[in-house]
This record gives C-alpha cells, structure tokens and sequence, in this order.
C-alpha cells in the first residue's frame, strides 16, 4: 500500500470535503496551490481550541476568512447539486464587523439559511469536523429538496 494512502487524514473521504477541494482546485487559475496536497489546502479552514482563545472575542473578519467562509457555502452547494441532481445557489450578506447571513436556494425553495456571527473565528477543529458539518448541512438541504421537489424545481 502507498504510503500516501496512509498519510491521508480520514476526513478527506467526506464527499463534502471532495467538493470543497475540487473547487479550490478549479479556482486556482495560476496553479499556485498545485503542488499542495488536499490537506495542505484545507489548513485554513482548521482553527485548534488554542488558536480559537487566541482569537479575540470581538473582531472584524479580513478577507482571507471571508473568502474561505464563501468558498465553504459554495461547496455545500456543490455537493447538494451532486446528491439531488438540482442547482443550489448561495447567497451571503454580511456586514463588516462579521454578523450576516448566509441562504441557500433551490429553485424557490430555501434548503439552507443559518444566521452568521463572529465569522473572524470561523474554522473546524479537523478535516474530519469539517467534513461532518458540510455533509450534514448538504443531507439536511436534500431532505428539504425530497420533501418540497415541486418548489425546489419551480
């Protein structure tokens, strides 16, 4: 077995997790994150408890966590379009001390909406929670999508 199977934390198996890299992947049009590994790419999105207290409790975020905040909606929408086959569009309003609100749509149907604050400290633990929250968020977004398909195709 290659070595490189075994270095792979267990978290890069989320279908969740596969979305989000293929897009960063897509995304870098000058192929500066090409020789980075799918781990090495997630790294900003891993925020330890220590860094976490680090953090202060009240701050405005900067773009590098605004941008990683949208890119982990987008993949969300990514991964519902891979389960359902439908089209799912995010839609983020935030102001600049990091209080907004994020929406997902699917046709006329809301299949996401989660309120956002103090998105300076936004990040998982591991690759693994990370994970875990996107495909939560993409099978609580299908079952809405299976409960209303005649508002999520309208």
């Amino acid at each position: 077995m290659s070595t490189d199977l075994l270095d792979k934390p267990a978290g890069l198996a989320s279908p969740f997790v596969r979305a989000l890299v293929r897009l960063m992947r897509a995304e870098d049009s000058y192929g500066t994150w090409e020789g980075r590994t799918d781990a090495d790419l997630l790294t900003d999105f891993i925020v330890t408890k220590e860094q976490r207290r680090e953090i202060p409790i009240i701050g405005d975020p900067d773009p590098d966590v605004l941008w990683r905040l949208e890119k982990f909606y987008a993949a969300v929408g990514i991964d519902i379009e891979r389960v359902t086959g439908r089209i799912a569009s995010p839609m983020m309003k935030m102001s600049h001390e990091g209080f907004g609100r994020v929406l997902l749509t699917c046709g006329r149907l809301v299949v996401l909406t989660r309120t956002l604050r103090d998105v300076h400290r936004f990040g998982f633990e591991t690759i693994e929670k990370l994970g875990e929250a996107g495909d939560k968020l993409v099978a609580d977004a299908a079952g809405w999508i299976e409960t209303h398909p005649d508002l999520a195709d309208a």
